[in-house]
């Protein structure tokens, strides 16, 4: 399997942007599916977007379209989320996940293969 690392969470100021990264070590990066989630504090870990093995197909969810983007670059086993606009509901700690039989939502969340250990992104208002 893959090992996960997040970085590039922060404090930042509502209406500001934010870029985290999720950098995979170990198996072939570009064998999994990949997907961000978040978990703010009192609340279940919810998703927030992923994409295919190539980053050519990306899905959202509701609350972060038109705002979030997540993309991968397999030649840098480097899996990106561009955080936009950011709101204070953003407020969580934000995931990354690996999967190498299905592409990472909210109903296979408990069974995907890999997670990082998060980082925290804090949205002041």
């Amino acid at each position: 399997q893959v090992q996960l690392v997040e970085s590039g969470g922060g404090l930042v100021q509502a209406g500001g942007s934010l870029r985290l990264s999720c950098v995979a070590s170990g198996r072939t990066f570009s064998n999994y599916a990949m997907g961000w989630f978040r978990q703010a504090p009192g609340k279940e870990r919810e998703f927030v977007a992923a994409c295919n093995w190539s980053g050519f197909s990306t899905y959202y969810a509701d609350s972060v379209k038109g705002r979030f983007s997540i993309s991968r670059d397999n030649a840098k086993n480097t899996l990106y989320l561009q955080m936009n606009s950011l709101k204070p509901e953003d407020t969580a700690v934000y995931y990354c996940a690996a999967d190498s039989r299905a592409l990472p939502n909210d109903g296979n969340r408990k069974a995907l293969e890999v997670w990082g250990p998060g980082t925290l992104v804090t949205v002041s208002s």
